[in-house]
């Protein structure tokens, strides 16, 4: 059975909505005036918003508003005080010699602040964000005392300003000069800058040479034979004691530092197949192009990495 209707007390002056569940009667009672008005003053200031502001997604962008608001201007404005605040400092670091700014302490401090900076969203990608590298992808520890070009500030001016092996700069290092793919199986543009071609045989005996310099463990027969295959066809880069040669970028062999990786297997990949990593220039740009970093930013971040314990 249904339970009975509750009527509402005559008293009461409201109305019903005439819906009615399991006898309870619903009333309709109004919204107080107060909750009606925030409503339409919120209808009101969304709409003035919408006019005034960027509001109304489109393709490209959105909808500017009457009032042209924008906050990435604003922060391009903030940016641009800033910068001119510091237009003083930045001349003086581009001006100054660059073995002096370490002696200047107010482009010194200046340097260290803005390259940190710098290199947090610029290098650490690559080189790690405390700038130890990622050993065995070809990314240098900036923190040690082995540079491929050399650890100078001018040095690290000089590969930050134009790179390394990039299409883009002509004043980059080592443009069109890679380590070689020296396997005979081995076929591309590395295999093609090869002077000669070795066996695996061979390839096996110069892997053993270079681990017998390192100081590794080596098979001793293997190293004996592969010592005039390096004489012949690696010597040239690494020098005659496989201490390298800055000049074009080969590393030094003798030590237990390496950019891939030293163990036999991987040296056995390098030699076959060669490397070839490439670092891109932040200081040049084609007519027309706006560089990567400007000067004041390259020194300011060379002077960082210089400070960071590895500099020479």
């Amino acid at each position: 059975m249904c339970a009975k209707p509750i009527k509402q007390d005559p008293k009461d002056k409201v109305s019903t909505t005439g819906h009615s569940w399991d006898g309870i009667e619903e009333l309709n009672n109004p919204l107080p005036r107060w909750w009606v008005w925030v409503f339409y003053i919120t209808i009101v200031w969304a709409i003035g918003y919408a006019v005034l502001y960027p509001a109304w997604p489109l393709i490209h962008g959105a909808t500017p508003g009457l009032l042209g608001a924008s906050t990435r201007a604003d922060v391009e404005k903030d940016i641009q005080a800033f910068d001119a605040l510091n237009a003083p400092i930045k001349a003086k670091l581009v001006a100054a010699d660059l073995t002096a700014i370490e002696g200047d302490e107010s482009l010194k401090s200046y340097a260290m602040q803005d390259g940190k900076s710098i290199f947090a969203n610029n290098c650490a990608p690559c080189h790690g964000a405390g700038a130890a590298g990622v050993q065995g992808k070809g990314y240098p520890n900036l923190l040690d005392n082995d540079w491929l070009y050399g650890g100078s500030l001018e040095a690290i001016h000089t590969t930050v300003s134009h790179g390394v092996r990039n299409t883009v700069d002509p004043d980059a290092r080592n443009v069109g000069i890679y380590m070689p793919a020296w396997s005979e199986k081995v076929s591309g543009p590395l295999a093609d800058v090869a002077t000669a071609k070795l066996t695996d045989e061979q390839v096996g005996q110069v892997v053993n040479f270079v681990l017998k310099l390192s100081g590794q463990t080596a098979d001793e027969a293997k190293a004996t034979a592969g010592a005039p295959l390096f004489a012949d066809n690696c010597a040239a880069c690494h020098g005659e004691d496989g201490k390298g040669n800055r000049d074009m970028g080969a590393p030094n062999l003798t030590d237990a530092i390496w950019l891939y990786g030293g163990g036999e297997a991987t040296l056995t990949e390098t030699i076959a197949k060669g490397r070839g990593g490439v670092m891109p220039s932040w200081g040049y740009a084609p007519a027309g192009a706006t560089p990567r970093l400007t000067e004041d930013q390259i020194r300011a971040v060379a002077v960082y990495v210089h400070s960071l314990g590895g500099g020479e």
